[in-house]
């Protein structure tokens, strides 16, 4: 198949600022993406989407295409990922490039591996899927957990009938991770909802599933890193 990536890495962040350029273990966080992307071998076209020139002259120093800039319109908070993509193939498919699928790779996932998006890609194939999303086992179970009234109350906090459950005997609960989707182009551009029909997950390891917001996220994937290559 013919496979693009889409790296979208807009230059404005409220809760780390510039954190897609913030050095990590020597490396700005977009270029582990791209890194991880390449090394991967899945696809044709490994795209920086970027409204900065900046970030856009980085992302080629790790050899991501960055042949045209996001749209103004697209590089606010409230423009959608998905809007993005659709966006950056049809910018493509102007140029005359058209692709089989689609791959967004957020760079706040720096320590998603290769291997990941490989592996999610197999599983795409196996499944004959539309879309595969990696998710990740939850740190604590939902069903431990419960909203506060104003006064703070801890009189109907736990259900009564998991008081006295293992943790083991729990179900186990997952969560998306934002380290990869795949997307067969027919099906964005479908009108259907995007984790409808034939849509699946991929597990990766919680200490690979780090989606950097804010400075301790950093921080935490900083320590796990430096732990991994030690």
């Amino acid at each position: 198949m013919n496979n693009l990536a889409v790296i979208p890495a807009r230059s404005g962040s409220k809760g780390l600022k510039h954190k897609n350029l913030k050095q990590l273990n020597g490396i700005p966080l977009l270029g582990h993406t791209i890194i991880a992307a390449q090394k991967s071998e899945m696809f044709s076209c490994v795209h920086l989407s970027t409204d900065s020139q900046e970030y856009a002259e980085t992302g080629m120093e790790y050899g991501a295409d960055a042949s045209f800039l996001r749209d103004a319109a697209l590089a606010t908070d409230s423009a959608g990922s998905w809007d993005v993509v659709r966006w950056v193939v049809e910018k493509f498919e102007e140029r005359g490039r058209c692709f089989d699928t689609i791959a967004l790779l957020q760079p706040t996932s720096p320590l998603r591996m290769a291997a990941d998006i490989s592996k999610a890609y197999r599983l795409f194939v196996q499944k004959e899927a539309n879309m595969v999303v990696s998710v990740c086992e939850m740190d604590h179970s939902p069903l431990w957990s419960n909203t506060l009234p104003e006064d703070l109350s801890m009189e109907e906090f736990e259900d009564p009938s998991l008081s006295d459950t293992p943790r083991q005997e729990l179900p186990t609960y997952y969560r998306m991770n934002g380290a990869i989707y795949i997307v067969k182009t027919d099906f964005l551009f479908s009108g259907k909802p995007i984790y409808g029909e034939r849509s699946y997950a991929y597990i990766m390891d919680k200490k690979r599933s780090i989606d950097i917001d804010d400075e301790l996220d950093f921080l935490l994937a900083e320590t796990i890193l430096n732990s991994i290559q030690a």
